[in-house]
């Protein structure tokens, strides 16, 4: 090799000695800006909380809804992958043991204690199923708490929290993005109070799983739901003859059905009484349709605030 290759070869290797040092520095003096720059990744159960953190995060997290669209949370088992998700998350969010009995699972066998938990139920009154239901013993309490509006504001107001905690840098970010949904959910609970405070028919028959406790007891609504809180439960005849009686009874004009379920109970008591369907969606999860057009937990109760100012037959 010649004296000239030599010294161009010093040079090369000079040069990538000074990058590879310049790295390393950049990384000693600048390690919380880089990790700053990553979006904060947080990971929901159920869709209301996942729709609430898109909505206060922004651009600034990267959110992932745990329960796959269109699938029936209490037959939801978690994945290995879900597990490796959430140990790599910087939030999780779930409703409590008695919606996602599987999370306290998870929450033992992650590593990362480092992330932030929010149990949404906590803090919450709970509402128990006061309808005669076979499974009422194993399962007590309505888990629907985002139902009741002013539960769901508590919960964003939680987001923002952990969403702070994680990143005080955005602070400003997340409270104003947080008040300007906090006042959609004021303008909804609005709606909702005034649309709802004249109505013919003051209870709500749901042919589904006790799900409406909260928002009637909101609204100083009645609510009567055929299946109990669990998904294993099947009607008995005697409640469905019960139902039937009663709609009759009292000139019940719509029942009501689960948006994400087959409606056959409903289709049963339609044929008895001639009382028209209506759908009334939980909105713990939606359709892989609808999540794909991005329809949004506001969306969906402003839907069912529709169908419930029609089958309540309100002023």
């Amino acid at each position: 090799m010649s004296q000239m290759s030599k010294i161009k070869e010093m040079k090369k290797t000079l040069l990538i000695a000074i990058v590879i040092i310049i790295f390393f520095i950049s990384l000693i003096l600048f390690p919380k800006k880089q990790e700053e720059a990553e979006e904060i990744k947080v990971i929901a159960t159920l869709f209301p909380y996942y729709d609430m953190a898109k909505e206060i995060g922004g651009e600034k997290i990267s959110v992932s809804l745990l329960l796959p669209p269109g699938a029936e949370v209490h037959s939801f088992e978690p994945k290995t992958s879900d597990f490796i998700k959430i140990n790599n998350a910087d939030i999780f969010i779930y409703t409590g043991d008695f919606m996602e009995p599987w999370a306290k699972r998870i929450m033992e066998s992650i590593s990362n204690k480092e992330i932030i938990v929010i149990r949404a139920s906590d803090g919450i009154k709970l509402l128990e199923d006061e309808d005669e239901h076979e499974d009422k013993d194993d399962n007590k309490y309505d888990p629907h708490i985002w139902l009741d509006i002013e539960n769901s504001k508590k919960i964003a107001d939680e987001i923002t929290k952990a969403l702070i905690a994680v990143s005080p840098k955005n602070e400003m970010f997340f409270i104003e993005r947080s008040n300007n949904y906090i006042n959609k959910l004021q303008k909804l609970d609005n709606d909702f109070a005034k649309s709802l405070e004249k109505c013919k028919n003051g209870e709500i028959i749901y042919s589904g799983h006790y799900a409406f406790a909260y928002l009637a007891e909101k609204y100083n609504l009645k609510h009567s739901a055929i299946l109990g809180i669990s998904h294993d439960t099947e009607p008995t005849i005697s409640s469905l003859l019960s139902v039937i009686e009663k709609i009759k009874n009292e000139g019940i004009s719509h029942i009501f059905y689960e948006e994400l379920s087959d409606p056959k109970i409903a289709k049963i008591i339609k044929e008895e009484t001639k009382a028209e369907m209506l759908p009334l969606n939980p909105a713990e999860n939606l359709s892989k349709e609808d999540f794909e057009k991005g329809v949004s937990f506001i969306k969906i109760m402003e839907e069912n605030l529709e169908n419930l100012k029609n089958g309540l037959r309100c002023k």
